[in-house]
């Protein structure tokens, strides 16, 4: 699976969730046994953030390589940070069960999206990122900076 195709999955992901939590909150909250959100503001507050990480994986996929610090934070950071915090909300506050599978899907997009990150960059993707004016990794400016997790010198 590439970055583009990944970006793609989790931005239509987020779309799916967001949508309804802005315009059906109250119903969503009955489909997963937990009960009505109060005040309503807080899910559709939630609902607004999902949509703008949608909006941000999708913008990422035009251009997943030289984007590559958008799904770090999104990706591996927000999925993975809340992957735990469904898991660790259910065995300290009790919260349904079903709250469980937002952990597994939010927690194998960030384990997938931080392997591919991590993947060893192919010369052909180097190449191809260099002629749509992308820097090189380790070349500076923004593209370089935000690629991945500093590398240590030897």
């Amino acid at each position: 699976m590439s970055l583009r195709a990944l970006a793609l999955v989790s931005g239509v992901y987020d779309l799916l969730l967001a949508v309804p939590m802005l315009l059906a909150a109250s119903t969503m909250a009955r489909l997963f046994g937990a009960p009505e959100p109060q005040p309503l503001l807080n899910a559709q507050l939630n609902g607004m953030f999902t949509l703008t990480l949608a909006a941000g994986y999708f913008w990422a996929a035009s251009d997943a390589e030289s984007r590559r610090g958008y799904l770090w934070v999104a990706g591996v950071l927000a999925k993975g940070l809340g992957a735990s915090l469904f898991v660790l909300d259910h065995f300290t506050q009790g919260s349904p069960r079903a709250f469980l599978l937002f952990a597994a899907t939010d927690g194998t997009l960030a384990l997938l999206t931080l392997a591919l990150l991590l993947r060893p960059e192919r010369a052909s993707d180097s190449l191809a990122s260099e002629r749509r004016g992308g820097s090189p990794k380790g070349a500076g400016g923004l593209s370089g900076s935000m690629s991945g997790p500093p590398e240590t010198p030897n």
